[in-house]
């Protein structure tokens, strides 16, 4: 019995974070709620005073065009890369799906090969290190800033992705 209550108990208690989610989000959304009225009755008051938020609200028609028309655009981008590709050889069409990864391969095969050769040119030329901050020297000029910027956003965009996806 005592096991049946504590099995029920660990699942009322797994569940305890969406339900408390819950509450959050309709609080939230209470709160959103309040602040848009407080702001539609700012600007009818402003209206009123003649101050009319005209020019905000063209603003955000235009906004909203120009959103409404980069989502056509891309929308008939990839209509038209569906048609090419079912137009296409299998292996062209295998291939489109790996373009990215295969970059990465190369920037990452690069760095590790850049940095391969670096070692054993200074190992095989010492008298080009007198102290630590040549080499120091050397690795800033074969892997700069950029360099290292790009790499950190492959790396994140690959393994960040992957948390992402699963939330």
């Amino acid at each position: 019995m005592l096991s049946l209550f504590s099995t029920l108990g660990g699942l009322l208690i797994s569940g305890l974070p969406k339900v408390l989610e819950f509450f959050q989000n309709k609080a939230d959304q209470k709160h959103e709620l309040a602040l848009m009225q407080l702001q539609t009755e700012r600007e009818l008051q402003l209206a009123a005073a003649g101050f009319a938020a005209q020019a905000k609200m063209e603003e955000i028609r235009v906004e909203q065009v120009a959103m409404e028309t980069d989502a056509r655009m891309t929308e008939a981008a990839l209509a038209h890369d569906q048609k090419v590709l079912e137009k296409a050889s299998q292996w062209v069409a295998s291939y489109v799906g790996t373009v990215r990864p295969t970059v990465t391969y190369i920037f990452v095969g690069e760095l590790v090969a850049i940095n391969a050769f670096m070692a054993y040119f200074l190992y095989s030329h010492p008298t080009l290190i007198q102290n630590i901050d040549d080499v120091i020297k050397y690795s800033s000029i074969i892997f700069s800033d950029d360099e290292m910027a790009m790499l950190g956003g492959i790396v994140g965009f690959w393994f960040g992705s992957r948390q992402w996806n699963k939330k």
